[in-house]
């Protein structure tokens, strides 16, 4: 691959300008080196960079944070979608493989809605430090690919200013903290520091997890979640089966190329 190569940047899940997660997206004609891929997600030092290859709506789909790459990532998924569709208006839907198998995103009104493995979370120990890390108390730990902790109110979640260092040893990926929402069904935020990421602004994936869960809480399987994050997001989540819809907008914020030296190509 020779010349510039194009990149996005737009927010996901966004409510309005300067809201939601951004998300870097680049499409390629052919893959690059993985070091190359990790590099440009450090240097663009967003939550997450998604590159794709492909064409006719069926692509590859990769995701880096700035120091590594995941396995499922929601909201540069739905970036990459919104950027596929731009690229490709007459398309309703976007086909993506990924290393979580088959996603996909589709045009819903104003929205965009992914189609997601549900990553339902099973009852854990409450790890012995995780109260002091979190300056409350857990009414319940739960476990799936990050850790997803439960407090009693809204007002816990937006108060926690928990130490990275300390949410980085905790077990899995990420840790989730979520509670019943004021005005929503119900909020979270997340911290992941172990993949560079201190607190992630809005997170798609997590929502895997905290679907399953508060649909069989609340016993409804549409829920409208907010993400309590300096930024601020909004989804709106449904439960189908071993799967899980999330919507949201998305709204474009910056086009470009990048410039890279043909030996950073080789």
């Amino acid at each position: 691959m020779r010349g510039p190569i194009p990149i996005e940047q737009v927010a996901a899940f966004a409510e309005g300008p300067f809201q939601g997660n951004p998300a870097a997206v680049c499409p390629l004609q052919t893959w690059l080196p993985d070091r190359l891929l990790q590099a440009i997600a450090a240097e663009n030092n967003l939550s997450e960079t998604a590159f794709y290859v492909g064409n006719g709506g069926r692509y590859t789909l990769r995701w880096f944070t700035p120091t590594c790459e995941v396995d499922l990532c929601g909201h540069a998924t739905l970036a990459a979608g919104h950027v596929v569709f731009q690229q490709e208006p007459e398309l309703e839907i976007v086909k993506f493989s990924s290393r979580s198998g088959p996603l996909t995103v589709q045009r819903n009104g104003q929205q965009l809605t992914l189609n997601f493995p549900a990553q339902p979370a099973k009852p854990c120990a409450i790890p012995r430090e995780l109260n002091q890390i979190l300056g409350t108390n857990a009414v319940a730990c739960l476990g799936a690919v990050d850790l997803m902790v439960v407090v009693a109110h809204e007002r816990e979640v937006q108060a926690m200013k928990p130490d990275s260092a300390a949410v980085a040893a905790l077990p899995g990926r990420g840790l989730i903290v979520t509670a019943p929402g004021d005005n929503v069904d119900f909020v979270s935020r997340f911290f992941a520091p172990s993949c560079g990421i201190e607190e992630d602004p809005v997170t798609g994936s997590a929502h895997c997890t905290l679907t399953p869960y508060w649909s069989a809480r609340l016993k409804r399987t549409n829920l409208v979640a907010r993400q309590l994050s300096a930024r601020g997001g909004l989804l709106h989540c449904a439960l189908a089966h071993d799967r899980v819809l999330i919507s949201g907008r998305v709204i474009p914020y910056l086009s470009g190329f990048l410039h890279l030296s043909p030996d950073q190509l080789d």
